[in-house]
């Protein structure tokens, strides 16, 4: 079945136009504006649904003469995706209401919440890689004002700064990278699928093939790889996702770990069957399960419960990156799986931490215990969700936790890589460890003795229970029949990100393999482990706080601040106020480029050097250098000013004995103009100072360096004069007499095929007369009014003496 183009604009549509009603929203509903979110985003919802077991292309037009469209791919991976935002989605409008009760800002809160959805929707659906950038570029800059919501709040601009300028700058990157596709794709596909990503997949051999002919395969693997890094947190860029912890619960729910995040997960996952190969598993694997591992490590070192979570996320974003970095099809299984499962129990675990930090009034770990008693719905969620976290079975993380395993041993047995196949199971295993410390810890603060500085914890609102309550149940379901996730959704997400999908069956092991034996180890050990987690959790922390390198945010901290000091530093340098400086660095920024750019373009060495110069010519440049030597060495602005015009009217001169009578005009009205235009203003030029010697040396190489551009200019640009007459000259010299009404080749087509070209000449000439104009009327006006001046000093002065003088007698 085909999509229906009308319905899934529909759906992408729909939450900018909530966006940008939402002043309205809040006007009429207040502060249950985020109901009206819900609504849109089941809206949302409602109709991606009516796309499920669909799959193809469509395009909404923009200019079909040029191929330009905004073209859509639906597919399962896609729907999936989407689904997830909008439903997740649907869920956090419901819950923000009771938690931001009497906040300001709410309007600019939920309009980016508005936003950011539709954005993750279109990174889902977009087929073209310049809409994929743009929805792309959309999520950060949402998450910029998300994550920044408590503007008074110095912690929360911090982050928001270094989440828009890790993941843009990533963005960069991937920019790069689909620059280089497009290149591949319009010799293999033709211009028109240049940016057609739906295009590619479907020719991926061939793509592939042709990227590694042309030795862009490991360029472009590795931009793409940095920008879909960045975006989910992947070490050594992953701190940035604790610092974005700042936001409000609900946005750290929905951005950072549910959707946001997972979009880079999510376009490996859809480049993955065009890019997959030995290359692909070494990157990706070996990127994910040291990601996984690394922030296993800082989640049991976290002290705050959001932080534990964001911890917890990238360690999870790792198992995905790493799942489909595995070639096999369990890898592409176990990064579609995960995807789902993350998404229902770690949305579900932040909104249980805004419960917590929104009734107990403290995030703080230490500080919370035996909260079952206070809140034992939240506690029922928290168990289910914290559960699937630590992949204990049969809860629902489990199974996608024993494919990454399955993906381990298969890459081991399969692929010659050496040490890496033991390896990648090894700290498969030794992360997954951690994994189970850190779930174990954030499920006891319902459990165990209660702290005697907890003070009285109430029930939350109903609505803050829901939506946590629905992803449990979720998440429930998909633990007790696994197989029907599977069979509704994950197997159409297999399909399109597998190279050989096959069909894909979960459920409890009944029989021994390695990857059960690598469950049964993990979870031993991380039981056995548990009653150590306060030395380990110590320790941890230790070893990070005195070693400064390893910390998250150094390494950030030292860049940004050397970055700005060296900025602070040029821009001191280069905005001096001193005219001499701006001209320097201009002119010498100007060279740069042009010779640069010949060089590249091996211009340079096509240099061909004629002469076409006649006598007459010859002295008339011989007179013009001399001028031009008068004018440096003149002793007054007035004699430079002289010597300079004498350098200008050779000029004209020159274009006279070329044949250009009507260059030679303009060149002498705007020579005279520039003339008086200077004798105008001379009394207001400073008096000459003498500069230093380093000073004059610099001036004398930068004219040195601008004479030899605009030599190697003007020789390039004669020397590429057309062997014969063109096709427009010829039709100048065919129309100039039926068309133009002259028989004055040139005159017709400046006056007549160019007429708006010379009529702005012409502009700039009386705008310029007009200029002299004025400054000789207020000249005059303010001579009169020196004079007048002068006259009532006089008066005033003879009248204070005489008064002075009557006081004396």
């Amino acid at each position: 079945m085909s999509p229906d183009l009308a319905v899934v604009v529909a759906a992408v549509a729909v939450p900018f136009v909530a966006a940008a009603l939402t002043p309205l929203f809040f006007r009429l509903l207040g502060e249950e504006a985020g109901f009206a979110g819900t609504i849109v985003a089941l809206i949302s919802f409602g109709l991606l649904a009516t796309q499920y077991g669909s799959e193809g292309t469509v395009a909404l037009e923009w200019v079909p003469a040029l191929n330009v469209a905004l073209r859509f791919y639906v597919d399962g991976w896609a729907l999936l995706f989407a689904l997830l935002a909008s439903g997740i989605g649907a869920l956090i409008f419901t819950y923000s209401p009771a938690y931001m009760h009497g906040q300001s800002g709410l309007v600019r809160y939920y309009a980016a919440l508005f936003a950011f959805m539709g954005s993750i929707i279109g990174v889902a659906l977009a087929a073209d890689l310049i809409a994929i950038f743009l929805f792309w570029e959309l999520t950060s800059l949402a998450s910029f004002v998300l994550i920044g919501f408590y503007t008074a709040d110095d912690s929360s601009q911090y982050a928001a700064r270094m989440a828009m300028f890790i993941t843009v700058g990533g963005g960069l990157f991937l920019l790069v990278g689909f620059l280089l596709l497009s290149i591949v794709a319009a010799d293999i596909l033709g211009p028109g699928a240049a940016f057609d990503l739906a295009a590619m997949l479907e020719e991926s051999d061939a793509m592939a093939a042709a990227l590694r002919e042309r030795g862009l395969f490991l360029p472009v693997l590795g931009l793409l790889a940095i920008g879909a890094g960045t975006k989910s947190a992947q070490v050594p860029l992953h701190f940035w996702l604790p610092n974005a912890m700042a936001a409000p619960t609900p946005v750290s729910a929905f951005l950072h770990s549910a959707t946001m995040v997972k979009v880079g997960v999510y376009f490996i996952g859809r480049v993955r069957p065009m890019l997959v190969g030995p290359e692909w598993l070494f990157l990706f694997a070996t990127l994910g399960l040291t990601t996984m591992t690394v922030c296993a490590i800082m989640a049991v070192a976290s002290t705050d419960i959001k932080e534990l979570l964001a911890y917890s996320t990238a360690s999870h974003l790792g198992l995905m990156v790493a799942g489909f970095g595995f070639t096999s099809v369990y890898g592409a299984e176990t990064g579609v799986f995960h995807l789902l499962n993350h998404a229902l129990f770690k949305a579900a675990l932040f909104l249980v931490a805004g419960i917590i930090a929104h009734e107990a009034g403290t995030r703080e770990i230490d500080k919370l215990g035996g909260l079952r008693h206070d809140l034992p719905v939240t506690a029922a969620i928290t168990v289910v969700a914290a559960l699937s976290m630590a992949g204990i079975p049969p809860f629902n993380g489990f199974y996608s936790k024993e494919l990454l395993f399955e993906a381990a041993v298969e890459a081991s047995h399969y692929h010659d890589i050496g040490l890496l196949g033991w390896l990648y199971p090894a700290v498969a295993v030794f992360g997954s460890i951690f994994t189970v410390l850190y779930s174990l810890r954030f499920l006891s603060l319902f459990f165990g003795d209660r702290p005697e500085g907890l003070g009285y914890v109430q029930s939350p609102p109903v609505p803050m229970l829901v939506s946590p309550a629905v992803l449990a149940l979720l998440a429930a379901v998909v633990s007790v029949d696994p197989q029907l996730a599977v069979d509704v959704i994950v197997q159409s997400g297999l399909e399109a990100t597998a190279v050989d999908p096959g069909e894909m069956h979960v459920g409890l092991p009944t029989t021994y393999s390695t990857p059960v034996g690598m469950s049964a180890v993990t979870i031993a050990a991380g039981l056995a482990a548990f009653p150590f987690y306060d030395r380990l959790h110590d320790g941890i922390r230790g070893v990070v706080e005195s070693t400064p390198p390893i910390r998250p945010n150094w390494w950030y901290d030292v860049i940004i601040e050397g970055l700005t000091d060296e900025g602070r530093w040029f821009a001191e340098t280069l905005q001096n106020g001193l005219l001499r400086t701006y001209a320097t660095w201009v002119l010498s920024g100007i060279c740069a480029l042009a010779l640069a750019g010949f060089v590249a373009a091996g211009a340079i060495d096509s240099i061909a050097v004629g002469t076409e110069v006649t006598i007459a010519m010859g002295l008339v440049l011989l007179v013009a250098v001399v001028g031009a030597l008068a004018v440096v060495l003149s002793d007054t602005h007035v004699a430079g000013v002289l010597t300079l015009s004498i350098l200008g009217f050779m000029v004209a001169i020159f274009y006279i004995l070329g044949s250009a009578p009507d260059l030679a005009l303009t060149q002498l009205v705007v020579e005279t103009l520039v003339l008086v235009l200077f004798l105008l203003v001379i009394e207001e030029i400073p008096a000459t100072e003498r500069l230093a010697v380093g000073t004059t040396v610099r001036d004398v190489a930068l004219s040195l360096v601008v004479g030899a551009t605009a030599f190697v200019t003007v020789l390039l640009s004669s020397g590429a004069r057309p062997a014969g007459s063109t096709d427009i000259a010829r039709y100048f010299a065919a129309q100039a007499v039926p068309e133009g009404g002259g028989t004055n080749i040139v005159n017709v087509t400046l006056v007549d095929f160019r007429g708006f070209d010379t009529l702005g000449e012409l502009a700039v000439i009386a705008l310029a007369a007009i200029s002299i104009l004025t400054l000789i009327v207020m000249r005059g006006r303010g001579d009169e009014r020196s004079a007048a001046r002068s006259d009532d000093d006089a008066i005033e002065t003879r009248d204070t003496d005489t008064t002075t003088g009557g006081t004396d007698e």
